[in-house]
């Protein structure tokens, strides 16, 4: 991505869609004491510079019988990016960090069967060369869980939103 430039009027409007995605452009508008032709560019702008994206978050309860997965990774401090897109790549994970402490890389997945999980972890993420070592841990019991639990700010930082 280039090198994108956002201004307050940016940092604004994206504070208030955060909030309510749904909110018309309209209302936004008046909050802003902007046209909503200027609201409707902006947000056309920062979609097509990849900084905000529109869409349905589905719960836990749409999973049916899947349950949430983590895959602890310890893998060559030098590759570990590289190993890291490789794993992101398998069509059974869904979000891979690099990570500090002991595990260098978490992925984390939806399973139905215990099977697809020592088939993703110990058969193909054990299998990647400079991958040392995996732990799996699944959750029996979602206490809490927050789709919106961190947002990104101009600084590039992650927050913790409150909930």
């Amino acid at each position: 991505m280039a090198d994108v430039q956002i201004d307050e009027l940016d940092l604004q409007l994206i504070e208030l869609l955060s909030r309510d995605a749904r909110v018309s452009n309209r209302k936004v508008a008046s909050e802003l004491g902007v046209t909503e032709g200027t609201v409707r560019g902006r947000i056309k702008r920062l979609q097509q510079d990849g900084l905000i994206a529109f869409t349905a978050i589905t719960s836990f309860g749409m999973a049916k019988n899947s349950r949430l997965a983590f895959i602890s990774i310890q893998a060559d401090v030098d590759r570990v990016r590289e190993i890291a897109h490789e794993i992101s790549g398998l069509p059974m994970i869904n979000a891979v960090m690099i990570t500090m402490g002991q595990f260098n890389i978490l992925a984390v997945c939806l399973i139905s069967e215990l099977d697809q999980l020592v088939e993703t972890a110990s058969d193909r993420i054990l299998g990647i060369p400079g991958v040392h070592h995996v732990e799996t841990s699944i959750a029996v019991k979602t206490i809490k869980y927050n789709a919106r639990m961190a947002k990104i700010t101009s600084r590039g930082v992650v927050e913790d939103d409150g909930d």
